[in-house]
């Protein structure tokens, strides 16, 4: 199955754009960046995907998992053979 995502991405007529993963055109365009990650952020929480983030020349600067994540991070101290008790 395929992960649902949300990027944010610079626009190449200027500003941010907030685009569903795969599609061509955004969903949303912003001025300033920020206000492009909290419209992604609430969206992403919203329809449980994951959010991407990108720099302005396009590599990804962070990610955020708001759904059901293939591969969630694990607690340390979960793990059997920790000296943390």
């Amino acid at each position: 199955m395929a992960r649902k995502t949300h990027h944010v991405v610079p626009n190449p007529s200027g500003g941010w754009s907030v685009k569903k993963g795969g599609a061509s055109r955004a969903s949303k365009t912003f001025d300033k960046k920020q206000d492009a990650t909290n419209y992604a952020r609430a969206t992403s929480r919203n329809q449980k995907s994951e959010l991407v983030i990108h720099g302005k020349d396009g590599t990804i600067q962070r990610t955020a998992s708001h759904g059901k994540d293939p591969v969630p991070p694990r607690d340390r101290n979960t793990h059997k053979n920790n000296n943390y008790e």
